[in-house]
């Protein structure tokens, strides 16, 4: 008999997500930087590019440039020049005349192909043609790669190596984007003790921050680090209003949960509001969003559980894409590939559950994946020593071996 779930009225996490989405408007303050700065960073508006990539039919590689035509007739031509790549060969290829031409050297007027130096043989100004080539033969057309006029990275596109090496080849030095997301990071518990000092009776190391900060170094931002706060309203409250003033997004670890000193929710309902409290998620249920009201601004909250590994996936499965979100990028769910289960896993019917994987190639090249030890919310080496998420569905029960599981790359 399948059990349900002992948590009814849960939040599916598919309509938290809609439902953030939905509440955060993008940042819209923008600003011009070098191109050199900008790894990272989401563009405010399209990049056109006024020239043609290459600007200059040019040649693919080491070898001779010829009109193509009169190799039809004869294998051997005169040598009149050389073409380098910036140092082009100025006069006209003549019928009966073929230049030496190195890899991105310009095509002169008159040629119109290139043989590579290895179908040829060189003897003082002759050239013999071993290979008669098809017209345009190792020419890279003006314009092949980008035209002028063409939008070549997208408003909304946040920027990976690879776009900027496509910015710069169009000769762009500066680019508008959107300024650097404010996040504010507090975590929350008398227990809490700092690495580097003693612990006390009861007292654990505080960790949470310190995969947050890693964590936030994928996306622009700025970070505001407000420590350990204990369980005191007072001082909850102190904190809470200087990180609505100076923040974007405040991440709260811990004292969302329902026990006598979990304070967050009830300064939610003093200084914002709250959107919604608990979602359908295993790890990590106690997941709040809501928004901070301070003296000088607001700030979009989200509280996540204080146990290491439910801190980890609400913040990986929940809080990006309210990042994307504010940032201005397109929200872009984590692909998922399919698996098999090599070993029974377990699971219960009710919240959807990312347990924490290592998936593997057999000698046949299938793929498949096993659970990685214990999945405690605490048991912070589960993710640590792990390449994967099984992503298992809200209302799924055990995985048997051989059924597929839907795995997310760490």
């Amino acid at each position: 008999m399948i059990k349900t779930c002992d948590n009814p009225g849960l939040l599916p996490i598919q309509s938290a997500i809609s439902n953030m989405l939905e509440q955060v408007t993008p940042v819209v303050e923008s600003e011009l930087i070098e191109l050199e700065e900008a790894f990272g960073r989401v563009l405010v508006q399209d990049v056109i590019s006024n020239i043609n990539v290459p600007p200059n039919d040019n040649s693919a590689m080491d070898g001779y440039a010829m009109r193509c035509e009169d190799l039809t007739h004869n294998q051997q031509l005169e040598l009149v020049g050389t073409a380098l790549a910036g140092v082009p060969f100025k006069q006209k290829v003549l019928a009966g005349q073929c230049i030496r031409i190195m890899t991105g050297a310009v095509i002169p007027q008159g040629a119109d192909s290139v043989v590579m130096q290895e179908n040829t043989e060189a003897t003082g100004n002759t050239v013999i043609f071993k290979q008669i080539p098809e017209f345009g033969n190792s020419v890279r057309k003006a314009g092949e790669d980008i035209q002028q006029g063409q939008v070549v990275v997208s408003k909304g596109t946040k920027l990976t190596p690879a776009y900027l090496a496509l910015i710069a080849s169009v000769g762009i030095a500066e680019i508008a984007v959107i300024r650097q997301i404010k996040v504010g990071i507090i975590a929350t518990g008398d227990e809490l003790t700092p690495p580097g000092q003693p612990l006390g009776d009861g007292a654990i190391y505080e960790s949470n921050r310190y995969a947050l900060t890693a964590l936030l170094n994928s996306f622009p931002v700025v970070l505001f680090d407000f420590g350990i706060v204990k369980d005191d309203k007072n001082d909850l409250k102190t904190v809470f209003e200087q990180a609505a003033n100076h923040c974007d997004l405040v991440l709260c670890c811990g004292g969302v949960s329902v026990g006598d000193a979990d304070y967050v929710k009830e300064m939610l309902d003093d200084l914002g509001t709250i959107n919604f409290w608990k979602v359908a998620i295993k790890p990590g249920k106690p997941f709040a969003f809501g928004q901070l009201r301070g003296q000088l601004g607001n700030a979009w909250f989200c509280g996540l559980p204080g146990n290491p590994v439910s801190s980890y996936v609400t913040f990986e499965q929940l809080v990006t894409p309210v990042l994307q979100k504010l940032s201005g990028q397109t929200y872009s769910p984590t692909p998922h590939f399919v698996a098999k289960a090599a070993c029974l896993i377990r699971k219960r019917p009710g919240r959807a559950d990312y347990q924490r994987g290592q998936f593997y190639r057999d000698e046949q090249g299938e793929l498949w994946v096993k659970p990685n030890g214990k999945q405690g919310s605490g048991i912070m080496s589960s993710i640590a020593n792990a390449n994967c998420y099984m992503v298992l569905d809200q209302d799924s029960g055990d995985v048997q071996v051989g059924e597929s599981v839907n795995i997310q790359l760490f």
